[in-house]
């Protein structure tokens, strides 16, 4: 039998085959070839629609969290430094504010893009410039007779409070539990921050002025969530630039004014003053452009709520740079207020991979 295979085999390659069938149909001959070296393992590569990305929501939150919330902490502080150097009053420190948004005009003009916005959205864009001034008029009054941080823990809260509020019946967007978690998480660590200082109100003047600082505050917090779904509803190219613009314009035409007519303008003549005054402008900008990108990315109640990390900072710096006191209750609102930030975040980047993996 081998004779025969051996002399059908001598034809150009028959030998080859022969080898092939025998290796095929022998267990023997399935060995690995230990002399040859194996190819280096490659770990399969995950599908691209499998693989983590960071959806729209988160990164609107991050922004808010990083561009939007820390810069906006230092803002009152520096304003409170201002006030305690110069007397600057509110008005004029929302003056010099306002004419770090006028430069943006050049911008406008290179992009050929009208300074006001398109006819049909300019009553829009002025409404929310309006309200962005009225918002930020009355933050800067409250922290010149309530401490920093009690400012920013009643404006932040009651801008959630209200953005939550209007979303759900204005614009029917839905929230997850997580969600719900994290605001109802943030809305108490900030009651814990304020709730002893508004239950211990002095009686007479002083106890007056402090009254109308919360209610100013909460007053501010109501105006941002109003902006921020006007925002929202703003769908043109230049959308944002134009309105930083018209917020600095807005601006100027109210608060000039209203220095000469209700306050006593001062001139700042120390470095320091015009140091914090110039620090104010280029940090609110900052916060201003970026919460205004992150609103179109996520839910405003949510962006509202990752806001509360303002509150945070200007605990720290009330603490360490004002040497005011903080109390116990402060810190624990803090670390309530934190714990939600991470619950909110975490829940909307975990909800995307699921999303993707489904898909």
């Amino acid at each position: 039998g081998w004779s025969s295979e051996g002399s059908r085999s001598s034809e150009p390659g028959g030998e080859e085959e022969v080898q092939g069938k025998m290796a095929g149909s022998h267990p023997y001959f399935n060995l690995p070839d230990f002399t040859q070296p194996s190819p280096p393992s490659t770990p399969p590569s995950l599908p691209s629609n499998q693989r983590c990305r960071l959806s729209d929501a988160t990164k609107g939150l991050l922004v808010a969290l990083l561009g939007g919330g820390l810069p906006a902490g230092f803002v009152g502080p520096f304003s409170r430094m201002a006030y305690q150097a110069s007397h600057l009053p509110s008005l004029e420190l929302l003056m010099c504010r306002c004419l770090f948004h006028l430069p943006i005009a050049l911008l406008l003009k290179l992009r050929g893009d009208p300074l006001l916005g398109p006819p049909d959205a300019r009553g829009r864009a002025c409404l929310h410039a309006v309200l962005n001034v009225l918002s930020i008029g009355c933050a800067y009054s409250a922290v010149q007779v309530v401490p920093v941080g009690n400012a920013a823990t009643v404006r932040k809260g009651s801008s959630t409070v209200c953005s939550a509020l209007l979303a759900l019946c204005l614009e029917s967007q839905g929230l997850s539990g997580y969600d719900w978690c994290g605001l109802l998480g943030s809305t108490v660590g900030l009651i814990i921050i304020v709730g002893p200082g508004l239950g211990t109100l002095q009686e007479g003047t002083t106890g007056l002025y402090t009254a109308l600082g919360y209610v100013l505050a909460f007053l501010g917090g109501m105006a941002l969530s109003l902006g921020l779904l006007v925002y929202r509803s703003l769908h043109f190219p230049s959308c944002l630039p134009t309105v930083a613009f018209l917020f600095g314009l807005v601006g100027l035409l109210g608060s000039v004014p209203g220095v000469f007519v209700l306050q006593t303008p001062v001139l700042p003549n120390d470095p320091l003053s015009w140091s914090c005054v110039g620090a104010v402008g280029i940090l609110a900008l900052v916060s201003f452009v970026c919460v205004s990108y992150a609103v179109t990315k996520a839910h405003p109640a949510l962006v509202c709520a990752v806001l509360h990390s303002e509150v945070v900072v200007a605990l720290m710096l009330q603490y360490y740079v004002l040497y005011e006191a903080v109390a116990p209750s402060d810190i624990m609102g803090a670390g309530v207020v934190l714990g939600s930030i991470a619950i909110i975040t975490a829940q909307n980047f975990s909800c995307e991979k699921e999303e993707k993996e489904e898909k």
